[in-house]
């Protein structure tokens, strides 16, 4: 199983996690900035099996909006998880 945090622009989030969420991956949004000029950026985390870790990249960039000269679509970060555990 894998985390991928994947910072978008908060532009591009709802077409990222809609499209994520039609796929039947689970997405949790977490709002968020950084920076030189403080953008805003959202955080997106979603676990999934290895094996569909290409997918969700593919997703990602294929909904995000292609970006000004020197920057990027989205910051993707790829972990390794162990597990994880939903309380009710």
């Amino acid at each position: 199983m894998k985390l991928i945090i994947a910072i978008v622009k908060d532009s591009d989030a709802l077409a990222v996690s809609d499209a994520l969420v039609e796929q039947q991956f689970g997405v949790t949004r977490i709002a968020s900035t950084g920076g030189f000029l403080r953008r805003g950026n959202v955080t997106l985390l979603i676990g999934v099996e290895a094996e569909a870790v290409e997918q969700v990249l593919h997703t990602i960039a294929e909904n995000c909006q292609e970006p000004a000269p020197g920057r990027y679509k989205a910051t993707l970060f790829l972990l390794p998880a162990e597990d994880f555990v939903q309380l009710g």
